[in-house]
């Protein structure tokens, strides 16, 4: 038990010292892994390596690299832009319509290319006075849910390590508790900080293109929090011919593997779209046949009862477009996220390791000792949501996930449920300051209304350290326990 335990103590101080130092937290995972092995146990290097999560590798790997692509070319981009355009509708919808097009964005491999739409949304809120805290906290749950999707990081490493460990979680069923979950999160942020947009008339006319969407003396911030006036900001330019595309792609830049969630800022006026409304070119309209061809096919292939690799279906369409068009081919290749993937996988190395020594079955009779699998099931999403707050959501997930696995096994706890549940609640929580999503809110609004969304922020995400396990082990494990 002695050398379980030192296991265990060494995998938390890894994981500690990385985020504090802000080293690869990935690669004190493959080394402790391979000095834990070998001194604690009888495995040899083979064996170690062996843990290594080479379907995962390849999944993140196809997923990031085909919609590189995309970004390269300029399909994403060009489809933000085209979306915008069409926008119309009341001031009181707009969070909304940024939810959807932030979602789907963020379902496209990496969530963080979410954040191309910050300083679009900051914008916009600024001219149509939405309050930056609504528009912001609306980017973020979008950011989450689609984070979630099958085609996604947060959904990727969820379902697959699940799955590995013989648990069948279904992607769509993690996909629906998620959007559900973050729906519900946005109904009560238009509550909180919305309420006075409905009724209001004021018609909106979004187009890239179309001219000033930065500021035109108009306030922001609605529910009588002053979050108006013009003034410069951290992330986007105020001036009253600043176009609302502004940053798109400094920040889609970010997104795609070029820094870790835990490091990556961006500065939205770095860069910036023409704005023009230029037709989709031959190679953009294929990009996008190809979009919709991955999410047809693994659709289909799933409701045939067929288990679709989407890493091997993303490198398919990649190595089409890279034919076609050979120099974005090879300019999205650096944009493959290695990161992610040494990260995943120098966790789940470490997590074999453990599990082969018998110290992952150790926490599993420390849970039983507990008493109640349902008070351990609240107890690991307080603690996935509570370090998640501080760290990288995906290396949570990466870690946590495996270590449930004795919880599950002892009984009670129906696996789908306590996994879906640990994955969201570990992601509930990024809208604090202290995270990429949170602190990326503040450096985009204007700089006097900082304090005052930071303020939001640590109140809304720590809140959801405790609310999370609350909603998501009340409406979604006890009902599966009982049914």
């Amino acid at each position: 038990m002695l050398t379980q335990i030192i296991a265990l103590l060494i995998f938390v101080a890894l994981f500690a010292v990385g985020a504090v130092r802000g080293v690869q937290i990935g690669v004190l995972m493959l080394v402790g892994a391979a000095g834990t092995g070998l001194l604690f146990t009888d495995m040899v290097v083979d064996d170690i390596i062996a843990e290594f999560p080479l379907d995962i590798m390849v999944l993140l790997a196809g997923v990031t690299y085909f919609f590189a692509i995309a970004q390269e070319n300029g399909t994403v981009d060009r489809i933000i832009d085209w979306a915008l355009e069409r926008v119309g509708s009341s001031a009181v919808l707009l969070p909304a319509v940024f939810f959807v097009i932030t979602g789907c964005i963020a379902a496209m491999g990496a969530p963080l290319a979410g954040l191309v739409m910050m300083p679009v949304g900051m914008q916009v809120a600024r001219k149509y006075e939405v309050d930056y805290a609504l528009m912001g906290l609306a980017i973020c749950f979008a950011i989450g849910a689609g984070g979630f999707a099958p085609t996604s990081l947060y959904g990727i490493v969820t379902y697959s390590t699940a799955r590995g460990a013989g648990i069948d979680l279904s992607p769509y069923v993690l996909f629906g508790i998620a959007v559900v979950t973050y729906l519900i999160m946005l109904v009560v942020a238009y509550f909180m900080y919305g309420r006075s947009l409905f009724g209001r008339k004021s018609a909106v006319a979004v187009a890239t293109g179309a001219g000033s969407a930065g500021s035109d003396g108009d306030g922001a911030g609605s529910d009588g929090a002053g979050a108006g006036a013009a003034a410069d900001t951290s992330g986007t330019t105020a001036g009253a011919s600043s176009r609302i595309s502004r940053g798109s792609a400094s920040a889609t830049k970010v997104a795609f593997g070029e820094d870790d969630e835990d490091e990556a800022l961006f500065d939205s006026s770095s860069s910036e779209h023409t704005g023009d409304s230029a037709p989709f070119t031959f190679v953009q309209i294929l990009t996008v046949i190809f979009m919709i061809g991955l999410v047809g096919s693994v659709v289909v292939l799933a409701a045939l009862g067929n288990d679709p690799d989407i890493g091997l279906l993303c490198f398919l369409f990649g190595a089409i477009l890279s034919l076609v068009d050979p120099k974005t081919g090879k300019a999205a290749l650096p944009k493959i996220d290695w990161s992610t993937v040494l990260l995943v996988g120098g966790i789940i190395t470490f997590v074999g390791v453990l599990q082969n020594m018998g110290a992952v079955d150790l926490l599993g009779e420390g849970a039983e000792s507990i008493g109640s699998p349902l008070i351990a099931a609240f107890v690991l999403c307080i603690v996935g949501g509570l370090v998640s707050a501080f760290a990288s959501t995906t290396g949570i997930l990466a870690a946590l996930v495996p270590l449930a696995l004795p919880l599950i096994a002892a009984g009670g706890v129906p696996g789908w449920a306590l996994i879906a549940a640990l994955g969201v609640c570990s992601a509930v929580v990024d809208v604090s300051p202290f995270s990429t999503l949170g602190a990326t809110v503040v450096a985009t609004a204007p700089t006097e209304d900082k304090p005052r969304l930071t303020r939001i922020l640590v109140k809304f995400g720590m809140s959801m350290v405790v609310i999370g396990p609350v909603a998501l082990v009340g409406g979604l494990v006890v009902p599966a326990m009982l049914f």
